[in-house]
């Protein structure tokens, strides 16, 4: 059952979306609260799910991983076993950064990020060698045009 979050919970999501590392003192000054209000509804929240883990935002590229593929895989095996084996590969793996499983032609698809078509061949190999796939196309994103991890509230 989702959690009842009235106008002022929606207000500290959003501040802590644009930046989590303010202050209590600064988010209750953005929202118009007072410090304790503030920190008992982020507590609530947390407790309640609707916040999870906090983290930093890394930029890719000024990391050297400056290639973004997204990977369209088909597979025929839909067994309990194959799907574990391709979860957990996936969960080894740093450079996916999302998967989903997807209704429609397509089975899955990942957002991987490598340094170049090198290491993502690299990627490619490992994948192949650990679970038993269809097909599988890979997409270059040649220029990121929106990114956020922020939700709409």
């Amino acid at each position: 059952m989702p959690v009842q979050i009235d106008a002022l919970d929606r207000k500290i999501l959003a501040t802590l979306q644009e930046d989590a590392g303010q202050s209590l003192d600064e988010i209750a000054k953005v929202v118009g609260s007072s410090k304790t209000p503030v920190w008992t509804r982020i507590k609530k929240l947390r407790e309640a799910g609707v916040i999870g883990q906090q983290t930093v935002l890394l930029d890719a590229e000024a990391l050297g991983l400056e290639a973004c593929f997204f990977v369209l895989i088909r597979t025929s095996e839909h067994e309990a076993a194959w799907q574990k084996a391709f979860l957990d590969t996936l969960r080894a793996r740093p450079e996916v950064m999302e998967a989903h499983r997807l209704a429609g032609d397509i089975d899955y698809i990942l957002k991987v990020r490598v340094a170049n078509a090198r290491a993502y061949d690299v990627f490619y190999q490992a994948l192949i060698s650990e679970v038993k796939i269809h097909n599988v196309t890979a997409l270059l994103s040649m220029e990121e045009l929106k990114s956020t991890t922020m939700l709409p509230l």
